[in-house]
C-alpha cells in the first residue's frame, strides 16, 4: 500500500510539473498567436482549460490515495475475505494501454497537420477505451457469477467501488473524447482541436497509470 501511495503522490508531482512547464514553455502553434495567451502586462497566461484539468486531476488523485488508505485499512478487518480476480483484467489493462498510445500518436499525428492520422488515432483510442470499460463490466459480471455478491463481502465492495470510480472518470473522458473525434470527421483541422487532443492524451496517460496503481493493489490483496 505504501508504494501505491507513494506512486500516486509521484502523479501529484507530475500534474504539478506538468502545469509549470505550459507556463515557461511556448509550443509552435502558441507562438503563432502569442498575442491571444498575453496578459496585459504581457506575461503569458495559461489556458484556463489546462488549469481546470490540472486542478482536477490533483484532486482525482487525492481521492484515489483516500480510496486506497481506506481500502488498506478495512482488509484489516476479521470479516475480510482474499478473493480470486478475473483474469479479464489482464485484457483489459493491456486494452488500456493501447488507448493511451493510441492517444500519444494522434497527438503527434495532430502536431504534424496528418488530419487522415488524427482520425484513425481518435477513433482507435476511443473504440480501445469504450472496449476497457466493456471489459470493466464483464469483469464484474465474472465476480458476481462466482458468488461474490456486493453486499456479503467487503473485499468485492471496495473492488466494485475502486474500479467503478476509475471507470466513471475515464467515462468522462471518452464523453469529451467522442465530441473532439465528431469534429474530426465534420472536417475540423487538426490545428483547431489540438488543445482538445492534447488534454485528452494527458488525462488517458493519467488513468493508465492511476488503474496500474488500482490493479498492483488488488492483485496484492487478493487470490
Amino acid at each position: 500500500m505504501t508504494y501505491a501511495l507513494i506512486f500516486l503522490a509521484g502523479l501529484m508531482a507530475v500534474v504539478v510539473w506538468w502545469l509549470v512547464r505550459q507556463t515557461v514553455n511556448v509550443t509552435p502553434w502558441v507562438e503563432q498567436r502569442a498575442g491571444e495567451n498575453l496578459n496585459a502586462d504581457g506575461a503569458l497566461s495559461l489556458p484556463p482549460v489546462k488549469v481546470g484539468l490540472g486542478v482536477f486531476l490533483a484532486v482525482a488523485t487525492s481521492l484515489f490515495a483516500l480510496l486506497i488508505s481506506a481500502y488498506h485499512m478495512r482488509m484489516m478487518g476479521t470479516d475480510w475475505v482474499r478473493l480470486p480476480l478475473p483474469r479479464v483484467l489482464w485484457a483489459n489493462t493491456v486494452v488500456l494501454v493501447l488507448a493511451s498510445i493510441a492517444m500519444q500518436w494522434t497527438l503527434v499525428a495532430a502536431s504534424r497537420s496528418e488530419p487522415e492520422r488524427v482520425k484513425r488515432g481518435m477513433i482507435a483510442a476511443g473504440a480501445l477505451t469504450f472496449g476497457f470499460l466493456i471489459g470493466q463490466a464483464w469483469a464484474w459480471q465474472q465476480m458476481d457469477a462466482a458468488g461474490y455478491f456486493l453486499a456479503a463481502n467487503p473485499a468485492y465492495s471496495f473492488f466494485f467501488l475502486l474500479t467503478a470510480v476509475h471507470g466513471l472518470h475515464l467515462l468522462g473522458g471518452l464523453w469529451v473524447q467522442v465530441r473532439a473525434t465528431a469534429r474530426v470527421l465534420r472536417g475540423a483541422e487538426a490545428e483547431a482541436i489540438r488543445l482538445s487532443i492534447q488534454l485528452c492524451t494527458v488525462y488517458w496517460h493519467y488513468l493508465l497509470g492511476v488503474w496500474v496503481v488500482l490493479f498492483a493493489v488488488l492483485l496484492h490483496t487478493h487470490d
